[in-house]
């Protein structure tokens, strides 16, 4: 698989021979929505509590006699069907939403996902991406010359100090590490630039 390679100066440089096996996959919509979810479903943490009966504020008193009212029998307001009362199947703190991917199929995913990119020509492979100082400005200027603007997620193979401080503030810019990529991020950028360096990280991981 070729993938064209532009400069920092956004000219075209000689393509990069890429593995097919992580840039030639066919598309498989269904693993790359189980993996998403997945990953959403990992950063969650479980700290959302509700109370039940036992454990919401309320009286003892049984609110009205048993028999003679016309009313249906009440023996507590904190029940779950009235207002105020406990939930019957309460969210507790200790709720595990993890999902369980195994690595075959992040891999898969992984390559599905960025095969899809390289089909819709939203990957762009850069020779290298430094910049002089941290300067928000500097950066913004060399992401402009090579026609990189907008939505954007920057995969290098390792982020320098002065990239990351100069990245930071863009709004709609984020700067990871290869190993940081995730299937989230790749799918909602609408553009992806990719240093050489990291596509070596890519296929030492997931090739």
């Amino acid at each position: 698989m070729e993938l064209k390679v532009i400069n920092q100066q956004g000219q075209e440089e000689a393509k990069l021979q890429a593995s097919d096996i992580l840039f030639g996959r066919e598309f498989n919509e269904a693993l790359v929505h189980q993996i998403v979810v997945a990953y959403q479903a990992n950063a969650r943490s479980g700290d959302s509590q509700q109370k039940d009966r036992s454990e919401v504020r309320h009286t003892t008193t049984k609110p009205w006699r048993q028999k003679g009212t016309g009313r249906a029998r009440a023996g507590s307001n904190g029940s779950p069907l009235w207002r105020g009362g406990g939930r019957i199947f309460p969210n507790s703190p200790d709720q595990n939403y993890t999902q369980k991917v195994n690595k075959k199929m992040f891999r898969a995913g992984m390559a599905a996902i960025l095969s899809e990119l390289a089909r819709q020509d939203r990957l762009v492979v850069i020779d290298e991406l430094s910049v002089e100082a941290p300067k928000t400005k500097l950066f913004a200027e060399k992401l402009k010359g090579m026609g990189l603007e907008g939505n954007l997620l920057v995969v290098t193979g390792e982020l320098s100090e002065n990239l990351y401080l100069s990245s930071r503030n863009l709004p709609n810019v984020l700067v990871l590490e290869a190993q940081e990529a995730d299937p989230v991020s790749l799918v909602r950028f609408a553009k992806i630039a990719v240093t050489k360096n990291a596509i070596a990280k890519f296929e030492e991981m997931w090739g």
